[in-house]
């Protein structure tokens, strides 16, 4: 009788901590940050893309890759203020990672192009990045046999800017990094530590969710940089770059409005903005606060914040 009793409330104890465990999932499947799902994609493809995407021959001198601005194993940028050109020409804005890039919802800064595969050609053309043209590229591309021969066993057309562009853009969606709080969020509760869990609850409490948030932590809208401070008044000298939605759609209410960076891997994507203006995470989230939630962050807070968006980065060995 006592084993029978015994038994029983073993059996209850079992019951609730799995209904407890059924809560936590349901619960946490409630939050305004998802975890990452993995996509499916053409191995093939992303193999190809892969090789385009490190291929200097883009570039009009055979200087430059997409890697050389973006480089996968250092948080998918170039940790530079401004991006660097061929012959050693500055540009005029900070690279955005290319890690989670299929996330988002545009690309650039000013989210000139709808998708991955229109990103592709922007810099190829661009006199101050790669300077080149798909017929200066495909010019050189074709004289490599194997690699013809890649692209025709995968396109039936073969090698052809578009397929270019196809096969980068799957490569870039193949970047996805699942993180610690991607664990947290599919129920491991520990997988992030109680500080980090309070730095978590703080990112929501302060409103940061109502702009970084879904999947990318971000990516996924367009946001006025300075909604309750003016950043550009107070930085001072104003560049094209700085305004943002407006160079595209020439609309006066798009000015100074910029595609809302992802977060993922934020501890490793340094300097920070579209301006590369500031240095450390520390600064990002002052100047966040002042200019995007008009506060300041007590230290205690800011801290905690950090520790949060330190569980952001990838665990998955970059590519």
């Amino acid at each position: 009788m006592k084993l029978r009793k015994k038994a029983l409330v073993k059996s209850l104890a079992i019951l609730a901590l799995a209904a407890a465990g059924t809560a936590s999932a349901q619960q946490l499947s409630d939050e305004p940050i998802k975890p990452l799902e993995k996509p499916n994609l053409d191995a093939r493809k992303v193999s190809l893309g892969r090789a385009m995407f490190h291929d200097k021959r883009l570039s009009k001198d055979n200087s430059l890759s997409c890697a050389s601005c973006h480089e996968i194993s250092k948080g998918g940028m170039d940790g530079r203020q401004f991006a660097v050109g061929i012959k050693g020409q500055v540009g005029p804005i900070n690279t955005p990672t290319v890690l989670n890039s299929g996330l988002n919802f545009r690309q650039f800064w000013n989210g000139r192009a709808a998708t991955l595969e229109d990103q592709a050609a922007g810099p190829v053309h661009n006199p101050g990045e790669m300077g080149s043209n798909w017929a200066e590229v495909l010019g050189k591309l074709n004289q490599d046999a194997a690699l013809v021969g890649q692209f025709r066993a995968l396109y039936s057309d073969g090698l052809q800017p578009k397929n270019i562009q196809d096969a980068i853009a799957t490569f870039e969606r193949s970047l996805v990094t699942p993180s610690r709080f991607d664990r947290y969020l599919s129920g491991e509760s520990n997988a992030i530590n109680g500080d980090e869990k309070q730095g978590y609850q703080l990112f929501k409490n302060y409103g940061c969710v109502a702009c970084h948030q879904g999947q990318g932590v971000g990516g996924n809208m367009y946001q006025t940089f300075g909604v309750l401070g003016n950043y550009f008044k107070d930085k001072g000298k104003v560049t094209e770059a700085d305004l943002g939605r407006f160079t595209v759609t020439k609309n006066e209410l798009d000015r100074y409005v910029f595609k809302v960076p992802s977060l993922r891997n934020v501890e490793l994507t340094a300097p920070y903005f579209h301006d590369g203006s500031a240095k450390t995470l520390d600064e990002a989230i002052d100047v966040m606060f002042r200019y995007q939630l008009g506060r300041t962050a007590p230290a205690a807070d800011k801290a905690l914040i950090v520790k949060f968006l330190k569980t952001l980065t990838g665990e998955k060995e970059m590519q």
